[in-house]
């Protein structure tokens, strides 16, 4: 007779073996996935010239061009059964993989102070090692949308700030009052207490596609199996400048940090090339896997310097679907040969 320890196990087990893809299933047929309107028009901007901007806006320091201050850190992915519904990726398909990960400040400053108004908002980068050898990236950011719906509009935005930071605050005061949503994003930015209690998301759609040839758009969100924990702002400016640096690395000295990776489905209407529109919350959210970060790398330096994500790299069953994140898949390899 089995014993009742075994008996959870198997319902466990049946559970997500077969309850949970069979309701995904029944959802994905009973959802119109008719691929929605994309315009996937390139920017005007070439990677290069995105690069050069945020050295205006920041300036060139030989470093990362934009998140420039962060901290590094190691451990494993585990993936979701009900992931291979949305996607035929093979990272999707096996057992638990390595993995690299970066928290980071915004701005384009190495000596940024952690307390600083441009640290928000923060980012959040993980490097799945796959077997093969090809990795897969993601980047996420610590704000549900974009500052902008297009790079091109990015570009003259960073183009505003370096001439305000020269003293000539006009054409950023015009920026901002021809764009509202700009003005919004700015005044409604939040800083976390920790890396570890902030939810993070991947402001760019991809198209995901299964092996029965199904395809959705979605959005990556990665969400702390801790509670959410932000700072208000004299909270904030009270904190140490480096205290998030610091607290990340005593959590991970003392028990595991652990997200978990959701893809937000799109539905008809919903905007696919613009970030700077996020997508409603009654969205379908599916769980990819798991991230559990356990350690700090051997030789920290030596690894960030080695570090380039590629978040808009294709992969089977994963495509780009915003024109933006194909340009930031060119512009990272420039700022990466630029500080070796």
């Amino acid at each position: 007779m089995k014993t009742l320890l075994e008996t959870c196990r198997y319902a466990l087990s049946f559970l997500l073996s077969t309850v949970v893809p069979l309701a995904v299933a029944v959802w994905f047929a009973s959802t119109q996935f008719t691929l929605l309107s994309q315009d996937m028009t390139p920017p005007k901007a070439s990677a290069k010239d995105m690069v050069d901007a945020l050295h205006t806006a920041f300036g060139e320091h030989h470093a990362r061009a934009v998140h420039t201050k962060g901290v590094m850190l190691e451990g494993s992915f585990t993936p979701a059964v009900v992931a291979k519904t949305l996607t035929k990726e093979p990272i999707f398909a096996g057992g638990t993989l390595p993995i690299v990960a970066r928290f980071s400040l915004f701005a384009g400053v190495p000596t940024l102070p952690d307390n600083d108004d441009g640290a928000s908002p923060a980012g959040f980068g993980v490097k799945i090692k796959a077997k093969g050898g090809e990795d897969f990236d993601i980047e996420c950011n610590q704000h549900k949308d974009f500052i902008t719906a297009t790079t091109d509009e990015f570009r003259t935005f960073l183009q505003a700030v370096g001439v305000a930071g020269k003293g000539d605050k006009a054409p950023l005061g015009a920026f901002l009052e021809s764009h509202p949503h700009a003005r919004e994003f700015l005044a409604s930015r939040t800083y976390p207490a920790s890396y570890a209690t902030a939810t993070y998301f991947g402001i760019n759609s991809l198209k995901f596609t299964n092996e029965k040839g199904q395809s959705v758009f979605v959005r990556y969100r990665l969400v702390p199996q801790v509670d959410e924990k932000y700072l208000s702002s004299d909270e904030r400016k009270a904190q140490g400048t480096n205290y998030l640096q610091d607290d990340i690395v005593k959590r991970i000295a003392a028990a595991p940090v652990v997200f978990d990776w959701y893809a937000q489905v799109a539905e008809s209407g919903d905007k696919i090339e613009d970030p700077s529109i996020a997508w409603p919350e009654t969205r379908k959210m599916v769980k990819l896997g798991t991230f559990t970060l356990t350690k700090e790398p051997a030789n920290p330096d030596a690894a960030q310097l080695g570090l380039l994500f590629l978040p808009g790299q294709p992969h089977p069953g994963v495509e780009p679907a915003d024109p933006m994140l194909v340009l930031r898949n060119k512009a990272y390899p420039i700022s990466f040969k630029e500080r070796q």
